[in-house]
């Protein structure tokens, strides 16, 4: 009896890990869009734990970017290799793009769709994207015009371009796609329509629609790890994950530009707390955006050699202003700040780049303040020094009180006994000429 039940419990387990995905499950809709980077990763991630825990069936990535940082779509292929649950990867709608980065994270995913009107491609690492000078025909080069510039330049260039060439021919191998085109596509950067791409085996299917999706995903076998699934798409609800506070706040702290003005406001906060201690609150606000910015250059490509000219220059501006050298010390300070400024991001790509602007209008802003500082501080050479009770002479002072010993006047909210070879009386205006101790001579002001 025991040995029975054992085995209609063995029976109904195997037959249960055959059974499709269930047709009640969620299907959910994650999107991939604009610059991929660190809150894209973030956001992607969660999302696909996120549908686990619900249940899902199925996820469906749906893809319009220009690429992205390498670091971050490593770390979104590597989810959905890991990812337990089927994940159809979607370019829409008509005239997306899954470019660059885009295109490694569509060939890992378990299907691959596109709608007509959309392309993938151009995923040559970003170093080696940059544009160059025409070469004249030397007569050695296959290309019209001898031009070589898909060639790696440097060893560091061509080990970057094998890397990427081993990782998208790894990802094709492992979902049966064309891993000669994937080659070509970082090689020589080259690009497919949807239909192109269909016909070259680059993707599995076109859709012009999400419900046409999955409508041709329906009965359709795929292998999530070590596990065969037959997808059943047909009759489920659809569950659009939006971005979270957390994802939002994370995009905007790790924009380049963002992230520099945190910088430069914890920078300049700090500065101010440390000559004026006590005031508090440029300390915490200072405090507060160095931390913000320095969490988001920790997942940003910055450069230590920009961020370091950007620290020397402020350096150098301050050190104008406590210890002035005629503008030497502030104009190295500027020079070594906007050049810094312009380094900071170690990337070629336009989404990752500090804009020229925003750097235009920090330096200017620094500059005005060297140049304010050191008007202030040419204004205070020019004026002649003052200690003592010098500062007395000339000014004017009013009778306050005569008396039997003399009379009194009133300078800087004092008494003095005041000399005067002509009579005065209270009210009357009168000039300081000289101090003898705790006596001032004193002459009528003309017109009194």
């Amino acid at each position: 009896m025991k040995a029975g039940l054992r085995n209609l419990l063995c029976s109904v387990l195997c037959g249960l890990c055959l059974l499709p995905v269930q047709a009640g499950a969620e299907i959910w809709q994650v999107d991939v869009e604009g610059a991929i980077g660190p809150a894209t990763a973030d956001h992607m991630i969660r999302a696909l734990a996120s549908a686990e825990d619900a249940g899902a069936s199925l996820v469906v990535l749906r893809i319009d970017t220009p690429g992205g940082l390498d670091s971050a779509m490593r770390d979104m292929v590597k989810a959905v290799l890991a990812s337990p649950l089927p994940v159809a990867g979607y370019v829409g709608p008509a005239g997306a793009r899954a470019a660059s980065a885009g295109t490694y994270l569509l060939y890992a995913t378990h299907v691959a769709a596109m709608t007509p009107g959309t392309n993938l491609g151009a995923a040559t690492p970003v170093q080696m994207g940059r544009p160059s000078v025409p070469s004249m025909p030397d007569g050695d080069s296959d290309e019209p015009g001898g031009n070589r510039d898909n060639e790696p330049a440097t060893a560091m260039e061509r080990k970057m371009v094998n890397d990427a060439v081993a990782y998208i021919r790894g990802l094709a191998e492992l979902r049966g796609r064309n891993a000669d085109w994937a080659e070509t596509a970082v090689r020589e950067g080259a690009s497919l329509s949807a239909n192109a791409a269909l016909e070259a085996g680059v993707i599995d299917l076109l859709a012009p629609s999400l419900d046409a999706l999955l409508a041709s995903l329906d009965g359709r076998e795929v292998t999530v790890g070590e596990r065969q699934l037959t997808l059943q798409t047909k009759d489920q609800s659809i569950h659009h994950q939006p971005l979270d506070w957390r994802s939002e706040f994370l995009a905007v702290i790790t924009n380049p530009n963002i992230a520099y003005l945190l910088m430069l406001a914890g920078i300049y906060g700090l500065l101010i707390e440390f000559y004026n201690p006590g005031i508090g609150l440029p300390g915490v606000v200072g405090a507060v955006s160095l931390l913000l910015a320095m969490y988001a250059f920790q997942v940003l490509p910055v450069s230590y050699a920009g961020l370091g000219l950007i620290l020397l220059g402020i350096a150098l501006m301050t050190a104008e202003a406590f210890a002035p050298s005629f503008g030497v010390l502030g104009l190295g300070g500027i020079v070594a700040f906007t050049v810094g400024s312009i380094m900071l991001m170690d990337t070629e790509l336009p989404a990752y780049q500090i804009a020229l602007p925003t750097i235009l209008a920090v330096t200017a802003f620094s500059a005005g303040l060297l140049i304010f500082t050191l008007g202030m501080l040419l204004r205070g050479r020019r004026t002649a020094p003052v200690s003592g009770v010098d500062h007395l002479l000339g000014q004017s002072a009013e009778v306050e009180r005569s008396e039997a010993d003399g009379i009194y006047v009133r300078l800087d909210g004092e008494l003095w006994r005041a000399r005067c070879d002509a009579p005065l009386a209270v009210s009357d205006r009168t000039v300081v000429t000289a101090v003898d101790g705790l006596t001032v001579d004193v002459r009528r002001e003309k017109g009194d």
